[in-house]
């Protein structure tokens, strides 16, 4: 059986990278409305790799959109540390996710003209800032990219383009990484290396990440993992394990 333990939204902020409160999202109005979100409350600790797991339509993906400001809740809070970004204009926003939050999408998203370092780089060049070297090879060491950065996508393997994307989000340094199924689209040796690094930059870097998943092994990697149902947080697992978290999503009914 799974302890709900959730952290409450208005611990200091010294603590919390990203926190809801009372989060609700409904999709469509009157008779079409489709609620995904039903006041969660919840928060992520900095320098910690949570994953965010449930059956379908649990509300994960929803709630991971919302706490990286791509998608606008319906009623509720979020807050980037200090910084209520449900409240943000749309120009404040667009600044707010440039500048502190990373995305990796499942697909890469890699320009497949530049080579992995212009690819790294893209949205500093895009924001017109030059990258700090010293973090830049930090980045590219951690994860393991140094004898790649001449090379196209198309000359990468799947997990060594996942490791541009994440070096492209982790540039930035954000306040948080958000990781959309990161693995989803590899295959089991190159999904358990991407599992590798994104350990090592919460461990070496100091990275917070947010990871949405599916998979128990991926979960297994992570320090906590926040259930959902029906979009609502069910509870939570510290220190997982793949099989703790089947048996919590067996619980679930996932």
């Amino acid at each position: 059986m799974t302890t709900t333990t959730v952290r409450h939204p208005d611990a200091p902020a010294t603590t919390a990278a990203v926190r809801a409160r009372q989060l609700t999202k409904i999709y469509g109005s009157g008779s079409a409305a489709v609620p995904a979100l039903h006041g969660v409350t919840t928060s992520f600790a900095r320098a910690e790799f949570t994953a965010i797991m449930g059956p379908s339509g649990s509300g994960k993906s929803t709630l991971m959109h919302c706490l990286a400001g791509l998608d606008a809740p319906t009623d509720g809070q979020v807050w980037l540390g200090e910084t209520e970004i449900s409240a943000l204009g749309d120009d404040a926003l667009t600044r707010l996710r440039r500048e502190r939050v990373g995305f990796v999408f499942q697909a890469f998203n890699l320009v497949p003209t530049m080579t992995a370092a212009q690819n790294i780089s893209l949205p500093l060049r895009l924001a017109g800032k030059r990258p700090d070297q010293g973090w830049l090879g930090q980045v590219v060491e951690t994860l393991g990219l140094a004898d790649r950065l001449a090379h196209r996508p198309s000359e990468l393997s799947g997990g060594q383009q996942q490791r541009v994307a994440v070096a492209r989000a982790l540039l930035t340094r954000p306040d948080v990484l958000f990781a959309d199924e990161p693995t989803g689209a590899l295959d089991s040796r190159t999904s358990a290396e991407m599992l590798h690094f994104l350990r090592a930059s919460v461990q070496d870097l100091g990275q917070t990440i947010v990871m949405v998943t599916h998979d128990p092994g991926a979960a297994a990697y992570a320090d906590r993992v926040v259930l959902l149902a029906d979009g609502v947080v069910a509870g939570e697992i510290v220190s997982p394990t793949a099989d703790s978290v089947l048996d919590a999503l067996r619980g679930l009914g996932a």
